[in-house]
């Protein structure tokens, strides 16, 4: 799936809850639809980050894991 981010945000070696606040700030920051790439390599923003867009009005278009580092495509709702 080819996603053009409008920002990118390398959250590597953050632990929870780190992540996923970081994130709803860059988010907050955002317009409407724009797509938001977040790289994380804490296990426990899976969950996070699933539950935080089941709450909120984003979506994740597409997650990939690579070894130890997640990928998170979110659009803004």
């Amino acid at each position: 799936m080819d996603i053009n981010p409008d920002i990118e945000l390398d959250l590597s070696g953050l632990a929870c809850p780190m992540p996923l606040l970081k994130a709803k700030l860059a988010l907050n920051n955002m317009k409407s639809q724009q797509i938001l790439k977040v790289v994380a390599t804490d296990p426990g923003s899976e969950k996070d980050f699933y539950l935080f867009v089941e709450q909120s009005d984003h979506q994740i278009l597409d997650f990939q894991k690579d070894d130890s580092v997640y990928f998170y495509w979110i659009k803004k709702g």
